[in-house]
């Protein structure tokens, strides 16, 4: 294969095949031809949003033990980080969401455990919806979720959810990977635009596992795509397989966004850094409250950014940011 060559026809909007994913994915991260690949998903992901990356700002509405276990998570009641359940009162859940909105957060997701009772959930996104500007892009990141309670979150307020199926899902999380599917298309037929992506990414993955992952999300034509890599979580099972480098992580962005249609504006990396800024990632989030890989129950104490430093980032990139709603959700 030449690299050229499949530069070429990803700027050309034309797809990838597995086995073409697979030989970028292949290329040795210390190496010309993957630094050609960083500039080219660069170049690709500042044309199709025109310079403006985005900031995004998430909180979490509660903190407990998870039953899904998912061994890449904090949460995970099996790998006993958390051992009691806290929630935020609605009051505070609206004084999270408007700072971040006069922070300039392109958009504001509430999360919750996967067992997070759903009418709850919504009670929380109806005050937050009710006091956020009318254009503010509301996004829940909640868990699985039927026909029924898809609905609920559109009538909540909320404009989109993030939704993954996560690499591996099923023998590294108790979720069925049929579940993950569902949710999504539930979201979608009851009108939320869903963000979706690449992860939980480890040196154990295969670069056709990935593939796989890539090509599936670029299927579902959502907001964005991108890829995140897993953080250790210190004592647990997954800690022993170790984490992928932030080059590596860079270039399975780069890949990802040469991988999916143009259609998708967003290519997303996380935790925020520039070397994944300089391969593409147009997406970062900003984080208080539980975070699923920091074992500080105020991430803002921990791994978690500001959207001040989210934006810093980008700068240094040389990226502007975008003023006012999410361009990824409309």
């Amino acid at each position: 294969m030449q690299l050229n060559d499949l530069i070429s026809k990803s700027l050309n909007d034309e797809r990838l095949t597995h086995d073409e994913i697979v030989y970028l994915l292949s290329l040795p991260t210390i190496s010309p031809a993957t630094y050609q690949l960083l500039a080219a998903s660069r170049k690709l992901s500042g044309r199709l949003c025109v310079d403006k990356a985005e900031v995004h700002a998430q909180f979490a509405v509660n903190l407990a033990p998870c039953p899904k276990n998912c061994m890449f998570c904090s949460f995970a009641a099996k790998n006993g980080i958390f051992k009691s359940s806290t929630k935020l009162s609605h009051d505070a859940a609206v004084t999270a969401a408007l700072t971040f909105e006069e922070n300039g957060a392109n958009a504001i997701y509430l999360m919750a455990t996967a067992s997070f009772d759903l009418a709850e959930f919504c009670e929380y996104g109806r005050e937050v919806r009710n006091k956020l500007s009318s254009d503010t892009i509301l996004i829940a990141n909640v868990g699985d979720q039927n026909a029924q309670g898809a609905r609920l979150l559109k009538d909540a307020g909320f404009d989109g959810a993030y939704h993954a199926l996560r690499l591996r899902e099923g023998s590294d999380s108790d979720i069925p990977p049929d579940d993950r599917l569902a949710s999504i298309r539930a979201f979608k037929e009851a009108g939320l635009i869903v963000g979706t992506c690449v992860e939980p990414l480890g040196p154990e993955h295969s670069n056709e596992e990935l593939a796989d992952l890539i090509l599936f999300t670029a299927a579902h034509q959502p907001a964005f795509s991108g890829a995140a890599r897993r953080i250790t979580i210190p004592g647990t099972a997954l800690a022993e397989r170790g984490m992928i480098s932030e080059l590596r992580m860079a270039q399975i962005v780069a890949v990802t966004r040469l991988a999916i249609p143009h259609a998708v504006k967003g290519n997303c990396t996380h935790e925020p850094c520039g070397i994944g800024a300089l391969a593409g990632a147009n997406l970062f989030w900003a984080e208080t409250g539980a975070n699923p890989r920091d074992i500080k129950e105020k991430t803002e104490e921990g791994r978690g950014h500001t959207v001040d430093v989210c934006r810093s980032i980008f700068n240094e990139a040389d990226w502007q940011t975008l003023e006012g709603p999410s361009a990824f959700f409309k």
